[in-house]
């Protein structure tokens, strides 16, 4: 991704396009998630990414309509929570998050975890979903490898997203190799490692290096290996801080050595182990 800006977007395998970037809303309190998402908006972010589970897609939709931005402009994902799979379920919990967002439409809608037994029957309720028009693309989030051969293997619709943890003390390798080789996206929620490794004397060594704070070089790592970035906050210093890394670029020899701090670490859940 060279030549990259805060509006800069990655074509989907349905012709979609995506932002690059965008501002994840997870354990922002729906009173904070109004403020949080206008003034993301203000400063030129254009993705948002919400869920159902997260009790704050009213306060993201009313934010929208506030910015006076038009709707279009503006790329919004949400996700199904693990207690609305099903094939039925997963329609009515659809319906419900876009009378939650007074949206006419969404434009990326993901099922939130790999519901063992359910999720197949999900995807098919997605798949009618894109068919209908209602959403412009849907995905998949915390979908490891064996997860997304078990879906391509039982449905003739890929997954235009993939959404999983990803970050340098986090390095899914064989995921990312895994998902350019189907044409799927991946997209990196919990990238600053939920501030459990913004003290790494290694990170700090190579953030002072470029002269940025060790939030930029995380957000910017994930950018320079093609993968879409969504950094959460509801401060706005940190909204505006994590924005700010369109001006420079990692080279590919500090790369590697940010390659070299997997230590597997997760710091959400870990669906690695799910049949």
């Amino acid at each position: 991704m060279d030549g990259l800006r805060i509006d800069s977007k990655v074509k989907l395998n349905n012709g979609v396009e995506m932002p690059v970037f965008g501002l994840g809303t997870y354990q922002t309190l729906a009173k904070d998630t109004k403020d949080a998402v206008l003034y993301a908006l203000e400063i030129g972010y254009r993705l948002i990414d919400t869920a159902s589970m997260y009790e704050n897609e009213k306060e993201v939709g009313g934010a929208i309509r506030k910015s006076g931005i038009p709707r279009e402009d503006i790329f919004v994902t949400t996700k199904l929570w693990n207690s609305d799979h099903g094939y039925e379920r997963a329609l009515k919990a659809f319906e419900k998050s876009l009378k939650n967002l007074g949206s006419k439409y969404i434009d990326l809608y993901l099922i939130h975890w790999p519901v063992q037994g359910l999720r197949n029957d999900s995807w098919k309720a997605l798949e009618k979903l894109l068919k209908d028009g209602k959403c412009r693309a849907i995905g998949v989030s915390n979908y490891m490898i064996q997860h997304l051969q078990e879906l391509l293997k039982n449905s003739a619709t890929a997954p235009a997203v993939n959404q999983v943890e990803f970050s340098p003390y986090l390095y899914l390798k064989d995921l990312l190799d895994f998902c350019n080789s189907q044409k799927i996206q991946l997209e990196s929620y919990s990238p600053l490692t939920k501030g459990h490794k913004l003290n790494d004397p290694k990170l700090k060594s190579s953030a002072s290096k470029y002269c940025r704070t060790p939030a930029q070089i995380l957000i910017r790592w994930a950018l320079q290996k093609g993968v879409v970035v969504i950094p959460k906050s509801s401060k706005k210093e940190r909204i505006k801080e994590n924005a700010e890394v369109f001006d420079f670029s990692i080279t590919p020899e500090d790369m590697k050595v940010l390659d070299s701090f997997n230590q597997n670490l997760h710091t959400s859940w870990d669906p690695t182990t799910v049949p």
